[in-house]
């Protein structure tokens, strides 16, 4: 099960399928995911509720960078010891343009 996309952010997401942002030089990111147990982020600008399937930024991984994100996949990422899913949703996050989040 995916815990990672709420119904509310679904529904903020419906203003904002795959593709719909892709003319803009200053896109709305609307969720933030990061790996609790790591450096890695993920800046969500647009979403497929179908596909699950998102499109945004993540840094801090090999390189920063604009792609697309298996939410299907992120949510089954485990903690090898612990058992627990390390990547969460950032509760706190307020959706900004991309370029306020000073990366």
């Amino acid at each position: 099960m995916n815990t990672l996309i709420t119904e509310e952010l679904i529904q903020l997401f419906e203003h904002y399928p795959i593709r719909a942002q892709e003319e803009s030089d200053d896109p709305l990111v609307v969720a933030k995911l990061f790996d609790a147990y790591g450096s890695a982020s993920w800046y969500l600008t647009e979403y497929d509720k179908r596909d699950q399937l998102a499109f945004g930024y993540v840094v801090g991984l090999a390189y920063d960078e604009w792609g697309y994100i298996s939410l299907e996949e992120l949510s089954d990422v485990q903690h090898p010891i612990l058992g627990v899913p390390r990547i969460e949703r950032d509760l706190y996050f307020k959706q900004k343009p991309f370029s306020e989040l000073g990366l």
